[in-house]
């Protein structure tokens, strides 16, 4: 659903014209450097991006799903690190909070989450607890007088070591190793005890730090209960990852669309046997299916974004749309790479080819692996 289409058009024309003159520019520097130069993202933060998905009574955008779809999709044409600063904040660093949060919790970190004064994530991965999320081992042991002590480690957390804010996932009734035993907190990087590792070397998306996350003896507070409810933090992170695939499956298009317009480009200036190898019918069949996949994903995610912005249960079809546009965005930077043949796999000669092949690779990992999709969608079809 679209709100107002002249604004969201506006909206749109903004990101590209960002995408196309600053990020674009920039990712060569991103790579060396392994982070986004600030004066980049207090852009971002001007221009809204860290609030899209936030409700307007908190100072974000209050985008629907359809509309964040759209924006993702605009956004993610650059390199993954920009989106992916800007994106737990607008995803699953803030949405367990939009969607659980008390009153008193949503105004507390909302609007500072909107703004980009601060980065949120979501930590719920656990060196032992990653397809499985219901089998973590971090603990949350009450004293009895409202507060509770925290002990665990968590793994792969994106935008940990630059988070200020953590949507923890801990167990509060260690007799009960269901989902029922699990609890979300809202914890502060003040909080002692709480501390991040030093960044995981990544095969890919240099910009976005990713590390774990240690919880040693971390006192928090019943108002740091997410929601206030004990025993609801695994159907908070199930509602939040419902919305995030959806948001994930148009961040794999934006990438598959770069890669196309790369080789179309590259298609009618490289010439073997004395033509472009754009005449090459085997050449046109590569662009011609990635084209057929893009479209098809594209329409597949904004059918299902729109069926959410209705109010449906979209469990089934964010799956499938996490699943096949991730599966397809890897088929296209793969195909794209062997149109630009040895230029694709040199970093120094094919441009951003190389870069955006091993960026995309993490997409079929997170958020749910592929497999994971299919068993879940074969589970939910055959009830």
């Amino acid at each position: 659903m679209i709100n107002d289409i002249e604004v969201n058009n506006r909206r749109l024309e903004n990101i590209r014209r960002f995408v196309r003159e600053i990020a674009i520019p920039a990712e060569a520097q991103v790579v060396e450097e392994n982070k986004i130069s600030e004066s980049i993202v207090d852009q971002m933060r001007a221009n809204g991006y860290f609030g899209w998905s936030i409700p307007k009574e908190y100072g974000g955008s209050g985008l629907t799903t359809e509309e964040l779809a759209l924006a993702n999709i605009e956004l993610s044409q650059a390199a993954t690190a920009f989106r992916a600063r800007a994106g737990t904040n607008t995803g699953i660093g803030s949405e367990g909070l939009v969607q659980d949060g008390t009153r008193a919790q949503k105004e507390k970190w909302l609007p500072r989450l909107a703004s980009g004064e601060i980065t949120g994530c979501l930590a719920l991965t656990e060196p032992e607890a990653g397809s499985d999320a219901t089998a973590l081992q971090s603990t949350a042991v009450s004293d009895g007088d409202g507060q509770f002590l925290i002990n665990g480690t968590k793994r792969y957390i994106t935008n940990a070591p630059i988070a200020d804010l953590f949507t923890v996932f801990a167990r509060t009734d260690l007799n009960d190793l269901s989902h029922k035993g699990i609890t979300a907190f809202l914890i502060s990087r003040e909080t002692p005890g709480i501390s991040t590792g030093p960044e995981h070397k990544k095969m890919g998306q240099s910009g976005s730090p990713v590390s774990e996350v240690y919880l040693n003896n971390v006192r928090v507070c019943s108002d740091d209960v997410l929601g206030g409810q004990l025993g609801m933090g695994f159907a908070t992170a199930m509602k939040a990852l419902n919305k995030q695939r959806i948001n994930l499956a148009a961040l794999c298009i934006g990438p598959a669309i770069r890669l196309l317009d790369e080789a179309l480009r590259h298609v009618k200036t490289r010439e073997q046997f004395g033509k472009p190898i754009s005449e090459f019918q085997l050449i046109q069949a590569m662009l011609a299916e990635s084209k057929v996949e893009i479209e098809a994903a594209k329409s597949l995610v904004l059918e299902t974004a729109r069926s959410r912005d209705r109010g449906e249960d979209v469990t089934t079809q964010a799956s499938i749309c996490k699943y096949y546009a991730s599966e397809m965005c890897g088929r296209v930077a793969d195909r794209v790479v062997q149109i630009f043949g040895g230029a694709g796999y040199c970093a120094d000669i094919g441009g951003p080819i190389e870069m955006l092949y091993r960026d995309v690779r993490l997409f079929r990992l997170y958020e749910g692996t592929s497999q994971i999709h299919l068993l879940n969608i074969a589970k939910r079809i055959l009830k």
